[in-house]
């Protein structure tokens, strides 16, 4: 199947695209997935890695945008209040946050026993978004066990999209979607930093899709009131202040509404945006410590390269799953078929 960029669907860009156009462009970031299949269960687990390192000792810092919080995530508050992370992020289905959150805890105390008893307890940070549309949520399919795996598995380089991981079971717009990546590159001071996305896209009412091209594509679908999530990973190795993180990461929402999306009343649209550049150490005997801070004055680049990266993260989504049954016999069909045969001339 063909990226968003490999349809066309694209404009130009005032900003260069990452190697990979991935989140993993960031340097350092890994991703990694599990897929879960069986009877009636359709789902699994994905994770972002910001780091190789110890999260728990070297805390990147971190943002929180809640764009419309209907939602069952965990750890963003504390998220909101530190502006750091301290463990790996996981994305699943609603019903698998507590495994994952179990996961998460015990692969933090593996590493540092001292957690909770010593030293302070973690926070896992685990997001989620319904896919019971397709997948038996009720089933409780997703273990400590799959996050471990999706935690062993993650890796730099390439992001595999679509239809895996957390976005197995996942609809866009009247269309089958799931997990979708983009990265952009900012020259600022003579030096290139980058702005990676990865999204897990579970949103937007059937034909209010609108492309860059300004086409809406019909899913011939039954129209349903907008009651889906998003989340987006924002990573990037500018360094930015807890109130610029963000600021960044509220861009995204601008993403998002190029493609049509009003954050509906049911619907979880959240953003977490975290920078690699100086990290927090949990054990510091310095009463007052420095960490630098991108200018104001150039912010409008990260601003753009987020808005830009969100966009194409979904649409990659969107064009990279194929067509998938729901529960109720209904099948979401696949947005690259609907450009097959809408090609434009």
């Amino acid at each position: 199947m063909k990226t968003a960029r490999e349809w066309g669907l694209m404009p130009e860009s005032r900003l260069a695209v990452g190697p990979d156009n991935a989140i993993t462009d960031v340097s350092g970031v890994a991703v990694g997935h599990r897929s879960l299949r069986g009877d009636g269960i359709f789902t699994g687990v994905t994770a972002v890695l910001p780091h190789q390192g110890d999260l728990f000792l070297a805390k990147p810092r971190a943002a929180v945008e809640v764009i419309n919080g209907f939602g069952k995530s965990a750890g963003l508050m504390q998220v909101a209040e530190l502006g750091t992370i301290e463990t790996p992020i996981l994305l699943t289905n609603t019903f698998g946050v507590a495994a994952c959150t179990e996961a998460l805890i015990r692969r933090a105390i593996a590493a540092n026993p001292a957690i909770g008893r010593k030293t302070s307890t973690v926070n896992p940070l685990v997001c989620e978004c319904n896919d019971g549309s397709i997948n038996d949520i009720q089933a409780l399919a997703v273990t400590p066990d799959d996050a471990m795996a999706a935690l062993d598995a993650a890796r730099p380089g390439p992001v595999e999209q679509g239809a895996v991981g957390a976005g197995s079971g996942m609809t866009a717009f009247g269309f089958k979607a799931g997990i979708g990546t983009a990265s952009r590159v900012m020259r600022i001071a003579k030096r290139d930093f980058t702005l990676g996305t990865l999204v897990l896209a579970n949103f937007g009412a059937a034909g209010d899709l609108v492309l860059p091209d300004g086409r809406r594509p019909d899913p011939r679908v039954p129209a349903t009131p907008e009651r889906g999530s998003v989340i987006v990973i924002m990573a990037t190795d500018l360094p930015l202040g807890d109130r610029q993180l963000q600021r960044v990461a509220r861009r995204g929402g601008a993403g998002l509404a190029r493609l049509g999306a009003f954050w509906g009343h049911g619907s979880g649209d959240v953003v977490l945006c975290f920078t690699t550049a100086d990290p927090v150490a949990h054990d510091t005997a310095a009463p007052i410590t420095s960490q630098q801070r991108l200018s104001d004055d150039h912010i409008d680049l990260a601003f753009r390269a987020a808005t830009e990266a969100t966009q194409e993260a979904v649409l990659n989504a969107l064009c990279l799953a194929p067509a998938t049954p729901a529960r109720n016999g209904r099948v979401y069909p696949a947005m690259a078929d609907w450009l097959k045969e809408n090609q434009n001339p």
